[in-house]
């Protein structure tokens, strides 16, 4: 017997919560040199768990994990080997996800699509990268064919060298401003530290030295807080002799994951989970690949455009700092100033790292923090450059806000 179709109507998708584990440097003597990445994507799903009891796991119809060298202990398609190794029941099934940089931001809206699209409920969606055990690119072979076809610059392989292009191509994107800029990420992500607003979202983690024994991350490693221009000033340009990118002016390698759980509207509802986000649209873009860290114009124009909004109506500006120079650029074209409060008010990667895939779920959660904190901001983006040339940009809208449009069928008929 066979019973009519019912068929899928468009539901709102919700930011339920956000975690991660702290950062650590990608060296032999970091925090987790002895750690296995998937352990840590491990730890961080556990943790999503335990801070929702309202949430039944068999209730959780996917995870979505990603990481950008999908090799050793972040191999074998994370985002279902995670849930086993997490004790989520047999049935979640999950995948593995690679976008580079956007790679957990390619989770969420991937899982988020599945869900509004009717097809699944709840899922939980995120990144790891270890740099320490694979560093980006590592035992890549990329086609010849990219450079005797001159189908991308050679520069375009090498992620610092693209933004040392983006100096070249923007003239007015000075040295001095990019110094300056991550000297203020730097002191933000400070005073976020000392006013309590990043540990909530830090899953502490046991690890282990062979010279130290057993500890407890419960801390970022990275951050270079009391950094100053005169401390920049001199560094080396690895990656052009005389240049302008340091490692003063752009992220530092880093271990670590972060993962969240996105829901529908009607469910978060039904089940009783707090609703921190609401997802009001997404876009990718390409660009050419020698100046990727353009790529997050295209793609917030996109989502923005989408939206029916314009960047006049984003009151908090989550951009990735992959280098202070794409930051900058991205904030020229909106006409936007070098020290707009609404930009990364917490500080950004230069400051607490960039463990590549995981790092745009770090932003989504440190975005619904500030919501949380600042009712009067309604609309809000996170937005990344890509490797080889794309951008991601997702808009979020805050439910504290007096005219937050609703979440549920209910609130949407009323």
């Amino acid at each position: 017997m066979t019973t009519s179709a019912r068929r899928p109507t468009a539901r709102d998708v919700v930011f339920v919560d956000g975690v991660r584990t702290p950062f650590g440097k990608a060296r032999p003597d970091g925090l987790y040199a002895h750690t296995r990445a998937d352990d840590l994507a491990v730890k961080s799903v556990r943790e999503l768990v335990r801070r929702h009891p309202g949430l039944p796991p068999e209730r959780i119809d996917e995870v979505a994990i990603a990481a950008t060298t999908q090799t050793g202990d972040q191999g074998l398609t994370l985002g279902r080997s995670v849930a086993v190794l997490a004790g989520l029941p047999r049935s979640v099934p999950g995948f593995a996800v690679d976008r580079m940089c956007a790679g957990a931001m390619t989770a969420v809206t991937a899982t988020a699509s599945a869900i509004g699209f009717g097809q699944q409920d709840v899922a939980i969606a995120g990144g790891v990268e270890h740099m320490g055990h694979h560093p980006m690119g590592f035992d890549a072979d990329p086609n010849p064919r990219f450079v005797s076809e001159r189908l991308v610059d050679p520069t375009a392989l090498v992620m610092g060298a693209t933004a040392e292009n983006l100096h070249d191509r923007f003239p007015g994107l000075t040295k001095e401003r990019a110094d300056r800029y991550a000297v203020a990420s730097q002191e933000r992500y400070a005073a976020a530290v000392a006013d309590g607003h990043i540990a909530p979202d830090l899953v502490p983690v046991a690890v282990r030295s062979p010279e130290l024994g057993w500890g407890l991350a419960t801390a970022d490693e990275l951050a270079r807080p009391g950094t100053t221009l005169a401390d920049l000033a001199h560094l080396k340009t690895p990656f052009r002799p005389g240049g302008k990118v340091t490692a003063g002016n752009a992220s530092p390698l880093t271990d670590g994951a972060a993962m969240c759980l996105v829901a529908a509207g009607d469910t978060a509802a039904e089940l009783g989970l707090p609703v921190r986000m609401r997802l009001v649209s997404f876009a990718y873009a390409g660009v050419a690949p020698e100046i990727m860290g353009i790529g997050p114009v295209p793609s917030t124009e996109r989502a923005l455009q989408t939206a029916g909004l314009t960047m006049d109506d984003i009151g908090i500006i989550e951009v990735n700092e992959a280098f202070a120079v794409q930051v900058l650029s991205l904030l020229d074209h909106f006409g936007i100033a070098d020290d707009d409060p609404r930009v990364n008010p917490y500080g950004g990667a230069i400051a607490v790292g960039h463990p590549l895939a995981a790092s745009g779920v770090r932003l989504m959660t440190q975005l619904a923090r500030q919501f949380a904190a600042r009712p009067d901001v309604r609309y809000g983006i996170t937005t990344m450059c890509v490797g080889l040339g794309m951008g991601g940009t997702v808009v979020w809208e805050n439910p504290q806000h007096a005219d937050y449009s609703g979440h549920t069928t209910t609130s949407h008929e009323s």
